[in-house]
């Protein structure tokens, strides 16, 4: 009779940017790296840190990561708090595992602290974020930048939201924060 193979234990952590080392650091970039495939750059990193970051972590090592960091939308003249998801990867060998549910899942557990929680979700990722209740925002998005605001038109239809306890009208105008690299 065949051995079944035991599941492999996952190890599932929650901090803050401060208390990652520095080579937890590196082993995240280096996820990101792997994970995206090469497009993940200097400002993606730099989005990335300053606030709560997920860790999973298998037997081999890092397989999983997200984060949470605080920004400011602005959605019908109301300014608003966001915590918005940036950096969610799962190791190409470990996806379709539920590595990136168990990600979001410990994220979305700091929404109480926000009005909400968006993020900018590439086409892999709509199908995870959408079976988790997230909402894509139909209206027109744009970033307010040093010199006003400036449509972001390339950004429609892939920010979603998480909303929390503030009712939100999705058809209407959203900004955000200005930052370089990707705005949203």
């Amino acid at each position: 009779m065949a051995r079944a193979e035991a599941a492999p234990v996952v190890t599932v952590r929650r901090c803050h940017t401060g208390e990652l080392t520095d080579a937890e650091l590196a082993e995240v970039r280096g996820l990101m790296e792997v994970a995206f495939e090469g497009d993940f750059d200097a400002h993606d990193w730099a989005h990335a840190l300053g606030g709560m970051h997920v860790t999973v972590r298998n037997q081999r090592g890092l397989v999983a990561h997200g984060a949470v960091v605080q920004r400011r939308l602005l959605v019908a003249g109301r300014a608003l708090s966001c915590g918005y998801v940036e950096a969610v990867a799962v190791h190409p060998e470990h996806r379709r595992a539920g590595l990136g549910s168990a990600v979001m899942a410990s994220l979305e557990e700091l929404a109480p602290a926000y009005d909400l929680l968006a993020l900018s979700a590439s086409d892999e990722g709509v199908a995870l974020y959408e079976a988790r209740g997230w909402l894509r925002w139909r209206g027109p998005t744009s970033a307010i930048s040093p010199d006003g605001l400036v449509r972001t038109e390339d950004d429609d239809d892939s920010v979603y939201v998480l909303p929390g306890a503030v009712v939100l009208d999705l058809d209407a105008p959203v900004a955000c924060d200005w930052r370089d690299g990707d705005v949203w």
